[in-house]
């Protein structure tokens, strides 16, 4: 196999701490990488570096782990411009919008559905994702949900059965409750790694506490991995839930209460805050400060979705983290790449070391710092040897 090095990398985040200068982001200054394959073989000074058979140099920009973008929802079709323009005039975020999505999303066809989440998945990897997570939930039938599943594991193996996303206009709520547990779950779980439900009583669209647990322990049986949509309207029992059940994350987490962060804390559920979802609602922000300072591990995502958050952007999140949620922009980083992985439960992603995947990102800048310093700029970029998944 061919391998690569990469030399003229000014800055060098590997967050592995016992490489480089030993703080979380494990930075190395005039750095260089080997890369075989599709893996990481070698890091190290430049002076250092081994003999490959090819050279790249990167004249003297930072290298950063790909970002691991650990909430999105990609598989859907139609946009909700309009709801996010009434928002802006003074109109209150409920949820009620993905109605609106689910309707156009069931209209499309497949083939148009593949091209939209292509063309989703280039637009993330053009600002530093390697990795990404993809939820269904737009689809809300059996059929439709099985759909979406199939196409989201065409482009990752990090796929999210969420036929609990909310409950249709019109339907009983027992009678999908039932649904979602039953003949929809065996017809996704083949296409799943995860299954997640929208825990949110004060919403009026989404699961109550009992209608969380029930989904949850089905998807377990099923042999579906754990997560929660927890906590984002107002303080309820997403949070408590996905630890007591033992969820890999609970994400948003926007209204919390003591008892919610000290279960965090002492649990092993990771607190994936979405604070696009906040700049696109005019919404509080999460607390992360008070996480960070309780011990709880802290992922960033985007929750790229056409209602609540309409970006691709993990940089824009890291600097939405920085200067809205009180996070340095160590902490936003490490977040953004090793957080997420925690958040997917992987530990072949979101560090660089030897044997961990070669998903590499690049800054047009000298250092990490500039992901917060150049908001908007589009400065990261995925190399081009690695694949999506």
């Amino acid at each position: 196999m061919t391998t690569t090095l990469l030399t003229g990398i000014a800055e060098l985040v590997t967050n592995d701490p016992s490489t480089g200068d030993g703080s979380p982001l494990g930075v190395l200054h005039d750095a260089a990488v080997v890369v075989d394959g599709a893996h990481v073989a070698w890091i190290g000074p430049a002076a250092e570096a081994p003999p490959a058979d090819r050279r790249r140099d990167l004249g003297g920009r930072a290298v950063i782990p790909g970002f691991v973008d650990s909430h999105a929802h990609l598989v859907f079709a139609g946009d909700r411009a309009a709801e996010f323009a009434a928002r802006m005039e003074g109109v209150p975020y409920d949820g009620g919008g993905i109605a609106t999505t689910v309707a156009a999303t069931r209209a499309a066809d497949e083939d148009d559905l593949r091209t939209l989440l292509r063309a989703r998945i280039a637009e993330m990897r053009a600002q530093g994702t390697t990795t990404v997570e993809i939820k269904s939930g737009y689809g809300l039938t059996v059929a439709d949900e099985e759909r979406a599943l199939r196409l989201a594991r065409e482009v990752t193996c990090e796929t999210t059965f969420l036929g609990a996303h909310v409950v249709p206009p019109g339907a009983d709520r027992d009678a999908y409750v039932r649904l979602v547990t039953g003949e929809m779950l065996a017809a996704c779980a083949p296409h799943a790694r995860w299954i997640d439900v929208f825990c949110e009583p004060a919403g009026g669209h989404a699961f109550d506490g009992d209608e969380a647990r029930e989904v949850l322990a089905a998807g377990r049986a099923a042999g579906l991995g754990l997560r929660v949509h927890g906590n984002q309207l107002s303080a309820g029992p997403g949070v408590a839930l996905a630890v007591e059940m033992g969820a890999a994350s609970v994400d948003h987490c926007t209204h919390l209460t003591g008892g919610d962060v000290d279960a965090l804390a002492g649990g092993g559920t990771v607190a994936t805050l979405l604070p696009g979802v906040e700049f696109s609602t005019r919404s509080p922000y999460p607390d992360a400060r008070r996480l960070l300072d309780a011990g709880v591990t802290v992922a960033l995502a985007t929750d790229c979705n056409p209602g609540s958050c309409f970006t691709s952007s993990m940089p824009l999140v890291v600097a939405l983290a920085v200067r809205e949620m009180r996070m340095t922009p160590a902490e936003a980083l490490w977040a953004a790449t090793a957080g997420g992985a925690r958040a997917l439960r992987r530990d072949d992603v979101g560090v660089l070391a030897p044997g961990r995947r070669a998903d590499l990102t690049v800054l047009d800048a000298p250092g990490h710092v500039h992901l917060a310093y150049r908001p908007g700029v589009p400065i990261a970029r995925a190399l081009d040897w690695t694949a999506g998944h």
